[in-house]
């Protein structure tokens, strides 16, 4: 158990440092952003209790609004993907991808579970991050654009990351 909260808090410092040190100075005419700092959330184990995961969901998200004067935008956005996260898991689930004590991946869950998985929790973060951000409708499209292109870059990002950690055999 102490393991695991170790692990899980060097992760989350890691990925708050990432970005805001290096990915936030990333930004290709306004339309990719890379939240890469998602990954976290992603990351969780299957049983953690839902009470803990929007309290780390909102940490994570109002570590980065510090960060990025967002003033609780990432807070809103991280709280909405941990709180449909359950959802997700049931929904794409069969209870057989999933054993206790494991966290969603590549490696547990094979590519196509993890996929859907990653691709609806990534699209639910950005399409809620970037309409709240723009708060209107006049630009819907330009909005919709930004949140695919910025998906798409995170979920590249957060495969490497799967790819590089997936143990490779001798």
């Amino acid at each position: 158990m102490t393991i695991l909260f170790l692990k899980n808090t060097g992760r989350f410092i890691f990925l708050i440092l990432f970005q805001v040190l290096i990915l936030n100075n990333i930004q290709y005419s306004g339309y990719i952003n890379p939240y890469f700092y998602i990954y976290f959330i992603l990351l969780l184990p299957f049983e953690t209790p839902r009470w803990l995961l929007l309290i780390s969901a909102f940490l994570l998200g109002i570590s980065m609004d510090v960060f990025t004067n967002t003033l609780g935008l990432n807070a809103a956005a991280c709280v909405l993907m941990a709180f449909v996260r359950p959802f997700v898991i049931s929904a794409i689930s069969t209870g057989t991808e999933f054993m206790a004590g494991h966290s969603p991946s590549l490696k547990n869950q094979g590519v196509k579970w993890f996929a859907y998985y990653s691709i609806i929790l990534v699209l639910v973060h950005h399409s809620a991050l970037f309409y709240l951000e723009i708060f209107r409708f006049t630009e819907f499209f330009q909005t919709l654009l930004r949140v695919l292109l910025s998906s798409a870059f995170t979920l590249l990002l957060v495969f490497i990351a799967e790819y590089l950690s997936y143990p490779r055999g001798k």
